[in-house]
């Protein structure tokens, strides 16, 4: 598995305690938790333990953490608070399949919204990971890292945070188990030199229909990893 599934069990248990506890106290919007020490002595957990399913939540929206002032209850209303609570508690370790097929959908969307976002400075971003990327491939040497900073900085250029975000959060997954899976061989590793520029040139003209056409070629590997076409 991708991660612990022990750490995973723990963090469900404390947002199930947390959901409970909201309930039963009738916490209203913008209401503030108990502090991290008191919840984590109150749940028997560890503050570190704690800490990573309130972030959890506050990922998904439901709490908000303000330095030096707390944690407050989101301004959604309860009932909505438990049918999304129960969602998170009932999702599923992600597979590398599923995180490919992640990525798949939103860098098809992101390279658009690159090509009629990006700036000059976004422009000599890629141009410099491109440059890493190559110079890697060059010397024989694995550049999955590099291809990946390649893509988060496509991801940087869309200027949508949401998109940037979901990009960072699965990447660190990808790089560990890319090799695991064999998706790409060596002489892939020397296309993705040419695809790479091909891409930065439909960026550079902002012409989003071009960019997504090349990012399709790009992925042809992960269509067929994933889907077997």
């Amino acid at each position: 598995m991708l991660i612990d599934s022990q750490i995973v069990e723990v963090q469900k248990q404390i947002i199930l305690k947390l959901k409970d506890l909201i309930n039963y106290k009738n916490f209203e919007p913008g209401d503030k938790l108990p502090s991290e020490r008191m919840l984590a002595d109150k749940f028997g957990v560890t503050r570190s333990n704690l800490r990573e399913a309130l972030q959890k939540l506050e990922f998904y929206g439901l709490v908000k953490s303000i330095p030096q002032s707390g944690t407050f209850v989101a301004d959604i209303g309860i009932t909505a608070m438990n049918g999304m609570i129960d969602d998170i508690l009932g999702l599923s370790i992600p597979t590398f399949k599923d995180l490919v097929e992640a990525r798949i959908f939103l860098e098809l969307k992101g390279v658009k919204l690159a090509a009629l976002r990006r700036t000059a400075d976004d422009l000599i971003h890629l141009e410099n990971t491109l440059a890493d990327y190559s110079a890697k491939v060059i010397k024989g040497e694995d550049a999955v890292q590099e291809d990946l900073l390649f893509h988060l900085a496509i991801a940087k250029a869309s200027t949508n945070p949401t998109i940037n975000t979901f990009m960072l959060k699965i990447t660190p997954e990808i790089i560990t188990n890319f090799e695991k899976h064999h998706v790409c061989d060596k002489d892939t590793a020397f296309k993705g030199i040419e695809e790479h520029k091909a891409i930065i040139d439909a960026i550079r003209n902002q012409d989003p229909d071009q960019a997504k056409i090349e990012m399709k070629k790009h992925f042809k590997d992960l269509y067929q990893y994933c889907y077997n076409i």
